[in-house]
């Protein structure tokens, strides 16, 4: 729009949209939005992108809708905003492009007197015009160094060091350092602490009770590095899909994607790099179809799996149950079908744990939660699903025991029979927590950091140990 030249008094203060009002870019938003409920669009983008730049954000804004409620803005950037808004200050909102949703965002902070667009490039030279004399707020994009070359006085705010020196002699209105930590939060963005899940490609060497294989050893550590290395650079695809609804969850809001401690950028190269390693790692530990097979499951339910309801719970406990598969492979150890049977209901209870624990942690009725296929009102029904599960692991688990294959394998299969009230007392207790509003979100993640599930878990390898060795008890006595 169109405004009229500013008089006497201090200047009209421009600020910028991305990277200055809010910690993200509303562009790349908006392509992950796109990509999130359409994915097939990803095969029309780049004739979309021989049209130019600024069509493609058009299109691509055309295809979302902005929820500026639940975006990243900069509190100490409102702040000062509100106070030169008490002074009775001019503001206006500077947007890169009219599909940024600048309109949509100063509707909803109710500051600003106007938006305005002006392109990266010749942003000063567009705000001349409009404007005798202005002041320029900017994080430093491109477009911000421009625009502050023709300010009578700048704001800096989120900028890099580098940048704020150049700005050295220059009348400053207000300096807003980075909120820093930016690799802390790149490391919290690839979720090291799930790689505990990864730990099943151990499990065969126990299983078969050859221990003091370090051949076998090497290439489940390879393995789990495979995996470890594919499912971070996929976690980073689903936060960069998700995040309308991490924004709107109480505690994904704070992950550093929903919450602008990374940047988006960042993250799409962060993924890809991780894909490779994963692929090279799985490669050396000859499970690369086991891992393939893996990442194309879970960027399926990354991308649209998990909106189905009960399809998204089977897909998450396969992947759990592929990882045990490609512990096989690794190490030459293959799983019986006993085994996989008892895992397969095992997992498929704590993917409705997790899904319960989601449902739990919203304290409404009638809620349909974003991008599930599942409302509150489940929760009764997944909870009998998943309890049924749980006690069918179990059973399943007390048939493997008297097997043949166990008699072949332990000195005395009989004390392996502990292990089934054993594990079904750790899942009961998962069950517990969850409906006492304790478990957030993942019951692996929970059970590492659970002394309770620790203490079981130590337990289990002592009766695997006895059932190999009875004579221990005996000594022990």
């Amino acid at each position: 729009m169109t405004a009229a030249k500013s008089g006497g008094g201090a200047p009209p203060l421009c600020v910028a949209l991305n990277g200055a009002l809010i910690h993200t870019d509303l562009g790349h938003e908006s392509l992950f939005a796109a990509l999130s409920a359409r994915p097939w669009l990803i095969l029309l983008m780049p004739f979309w992108l021989l049209a130019g730049p600024a069509v493609f954000r058009v299109r691509i804004a055309a295809l979302t809708t902005l929820d500026a409620a639940h975006l990243p803005y900069d509190e100490r950037v409102l702040a000062h905003l509100a106070e030169e808004k008490a002074k009775g200050r001019r503001l206006v909102l500077v947007a890169g492009a009219p599909s940024d949703g600048a309109d949509a965002v100063a509707a909803h902070l109710g500051l600003f007197d106007e938006v305005v667009t002006a392109r990266g490039v010749t942003r000063a030279a567009e705000l001349k015009q409009v404007y005798a004399r202005y002041a320029y707020l900017g994080g430093g994009a491109r477009g911000d160094i421009g625009a502050w070359t023709g300010a009578e006085t700048v704001g800096v705010a989120n900028a890099r060091p580098g940048l704020r020196r150049k700005l050295a002699g220059r009348p400053v209105e207000v300096d807003i350092p980075p909120r820093g930590g930016l690799a802390r939060a790149a490391v919290r963005a690839i979720r090291p602490y799930q790689w505990a899940k990864n730990l099943l490609v151990f499990v065969p060497i126990l299983t078969s009770n050859h221990l003091s294989n370090l051949t076998a050893w090497m290439m489940a550590t390879l393995a789990f590095a495979g995996f470890s290395a594919a499912a971070s650079g996929i976690y980073i695809l689903n936060d960069l899909m998700d995040l309308a609804a991490d924004r709107r969850h109480p505690r994904k809001r704070n992950r550093p994607f929903a919450s602008g401690r990374v940047p988006l950028a960042l993250g799409v190269a962060m993924s890809p790099v991780l894909l490779a390693l994963g692929a090279a790692a799985g490669f050396g530990a000859h499970v690369l179809p086991a891992l393939g097979l893996y990442a194309l499951v879970s960027l399926s339910y990354t991308i649209k799996l998990k909106e189905f309801q009960l399809v998204d719970v089977f897909c998450l406990a396969f992947l759990y149950v592929i990882r045990l598969f490609a512990g096989g492979l690794a190490t030459g150890y293959y799983l019986s079908l006993w085994l996989l049977g008892f895992s397969t209901f095992l997992f498929l209870g704590l993917a409705f744990v997790k899904r319960a624990a989601e449902l739990k942690s919203v304290d409404a009725p009638h809620v349909r939660l974003d991008r599930r296929g599942y409302s509150t009102d489940d929760l009764p029904i997944l909870t009998l699903m998943g309890v049924c599960a749980s006690f069918t692991a179990c059973i399943l688990l007390t048939l493997f025991v008297q097997s043949p294959e166990v008699a072949q394998r332990y000195a005395s299969p009989m004390v392996l029979w502990a292990l089934a009230p054993l594990i079904l007392f750790w899942q009961l207790r998962l069950w517990l927590s969850t409906a006492r509003g304790y478990m957030h979100d993942d019951p692996i993640v929970y059970s590492a950091r659970d002394w309770v599930s620790w203490t079981a878990s130590a337990v289990a390898v002592a009766i695997m140990v006895l059932a190999n060795h009875p004579n221990l008890i005996s000594g022990v006595s």
